[in-house]
């Protein structure tokens, strides 16, 4: 008996545990969603734009660590995947990816829509070949999506359109494709010269990535027995985060002085999982400890002192048992009450400001942080939702944070959102969009009517690129090309048959975010928000200082002291008040 590849791709997918593959339907892959049609257990996601479906994948291997797969059409419709790629490969998510291509004799002739995938897609990921006979498919399938799970990266099988319709011998049964579960420790020597370099440390401190997942209570018990306050990334907040009382916030461009003032203050860091990009927030003279269980992620960032190959829990675990137990909490309680009293700052920034007008964004973020269900997953758009996701949402181990956070995508948000709500229907799924990042790919709020799926989407319409605006009045720029004509997006929605409301004033907040998350299926609220709120960095370096002073010398000089003033007003009325 034989099959076609396309049933053989369909047949194998399913068996591993795929039940959805995004895409767009074209020509050359007629063959793949034709196979899909008659299959019994897959969904094909339509989306209005490539793009969106392959940031769909990526959130749904996001949140459920399982093998995402998404499809798209020669030329043109591989190319539009590519910045969707980019984020999953950066976030280390397994997802596969079904380019078809050209017709097989026409490769080379620069044939109607021709391009070359498996090298257009090589930066982007794990695995990238193309499948030249259908005797290859049983095998090159396989170890793209082995690779995938297994390097947590993008896997690419680049099909033409005629082999998928081949036939070919039914092959013998595989075992299905499944990620395996490895536990890495590093050597005892390595283990006792780490332990030997934070036990002669006086002040240590903890910098906690996402490579933390399934290892907090490991954790938090080293924490406690080094008496060290522990800093997490972005990506690491929703895995170190919850139940620790341990935690003073994060460090980097969108964290916290607390956090900041933590790594500053050590003099050995131990970090845990992550992969910090910022030197400049890194400590001058301290003793460093990396644990990753990526080998080629140590010494990346700065300078290590004991490096550490080893997955998180087992690390952890072997370094408690070794370590001395402190007795000094002095750097502790300081790093405690330093981040209790950055927290207290920053929860009075998010009031409701006696409901004057714009509102402030991170007033939305906590009324959004109050009223979201104890398991919701939240999705911010990349730029300034990103900023307050990080500073006002609470995680608490039931919650998820997912984004392009080591892509930095704008327009991440509701593409991300598919993929998590599809694969969690009864799950509430939150994003915080941007003005400029909702209207960049405006179609997928079409995707979520057509596709039934209840995402709630909270719209941050300042009427700006605002971070963009940030990093130029910090290197000293007047705004400018940043303005955006934005349409009423609540009437968009509703246009669209979602729920839709318009949010002017404070106090009309709460009861909007109530009724938008308990309505039966996608809605939409759009919340005019401040354009001149600073969102300063915990560090302010001295370039920056000078930035801001020459932007408002200039801002002066181009006729745009209003600007001025409305951000003196928007950061100012809430320290002097009456």
């Amino acid at each position: 008996m034989s099959f076609t590849v396309a049933e053989l791709i369909v047949d194998t997918l399913e068996r591993a545990g795929v039940r959805r593959v995004y895409g767009l339907p074209g020509d050359s892959l007629n063959g793949l969603t034709d196979a899909i049609r008659r299959s019994r257990g897959f969904t094909w996601m339509h989306a209005r734009h490539e793009e969106a479906a392959a940031f769909a994948a990526a959130g749904e291997a996001a949140i459920t660590g399982e093998l995402a797969v998404v499809a798209a059409s020669c030329g043109p419709g591989n190319l539009h995947l590519i910045n969707g790629l980019f984020d999953a490969q950066r976030s280390r998510v397994p997802v596969l990816v079904i380019a078809a291509h050209i017709p097989s004799s026409e490769i080379g002739s620069t044939y109607f829509q021709e391009t070359h995938p498996q090298e257009l897609f090589r930066e982007c990921s794990v695995y990238a070949e193309l499948v030249s006979t259908p005797a290859q498919l049983p095998y090159v399938l396989e170890i793209a999506a082995r690779t995938a799970v297994e390097q947590r990266g993008v896997a690419v099988l680049v099909v033409p359109g005629d082999i998928l319709v081949a036939q070919l011998p039914r092959p013998e049964t595989r075992a299905p494709i499944r990620a395996s579960r490895s536990i890495v420790v590093p050597s005892d020597v390595e283990l006792d010269a780490a332990a030997t370099a934070l036990d002669r440390a006086r002040r240590v401190t903890i910098l906690a990535g996402a490579g933390c997942a399934g290892a907090h209570d490991e954790l938090v018990a080293l924490a406690e027995r080094l008496r060290a306050p522990v800093v997490h990334t972005l990506r690491g907040k929703e895995w170190v985060e919850p139940d620790n009382p341990f935690d003073v916030g994060m460090t980097g461009l969108l964290g916290v002085a607390s956090g900041y003032h933590a790594m500053q203050a050590c003099d050995a860091l131990l970090i845990v999982g992550a992969d910090f990009p910022y030197r400049e927030f890194y400590p001058d003279h301290a003793v460093v400890v990396q644990i990753d269980v990526r080998g080629e992620q140590l010494g990346r960032r700065t300078v290590v002192d004991a490096p550490l190959v080893g997955s998180a829990k087992e690390t952890l675990a072997a370094l408690a048992s070794r370590v001395r137990a402190k007795t000094d909490t002095a750097h502790l309680d300081h790093a405690l009450r330093d981040y209790a009293a950055t927290r207290n700052e920053l929860d009075g920034f998010a009031d409701d400001d006696r409901n004057r007008t714009p509102i402030h964004p991170q007033f939305v973020a906590r009324m959004i942080d109050e009223l979201a269900a104890d398991d919701a997953v939240f999705i911010p758009d990349v730029g300034t939702p990103v900023i307050w996701a990080a500073r006002y949402l609470r995680m608490n181990g039931r919650r998820r944070l997912i984004g392009s956070f080591n892509h930095g995508s704008m327009a991440n948000a509701v593409p991300h959102a598919i993929g998590v709500q599809a694969s969690h229907p009864g799950r509430q799924v939150v994003t915080l969009s941007g003005d400029g990042g909702l209207a960049m790919m405006l179609g997928d709020l079409i995707t979520l009517q057509q596709l039934d799926l209840p995402v709630k989407v909270v719209v941050f319409n300042n009427g700006s690129l605002g971070f963009v605006e940030l990093e130029m009045k910090a290197a000293g720029y007047v705004t400018f090309g940043t303005d955006l004509a934005n349409p009423n997006f609540a009437d968009v929605a509703r246009a669209l048959g979602m729920h839709g409301r318009r949010v002017d004033h404070p106090d009309d907040l709460a009861e909007a975010l109530r009724t938008a998350f308990a309505h039966d299926g996608a809605a939409l609220i759009e919340v005019m928000t401040a354009r001149q709120e600073l969102a300063l960095p915990p560090a302010i370096r001295a370039a920056q200082a000078e930035g801001f002073a020459l932007y408002a010398t200039r801002s002066v000089l181009s006729g745009r002291a209003d600007e001025l003033i409305e951000l003196a007003r928007t950061n100012l009325t809430r320290r002097i008040r009456p």
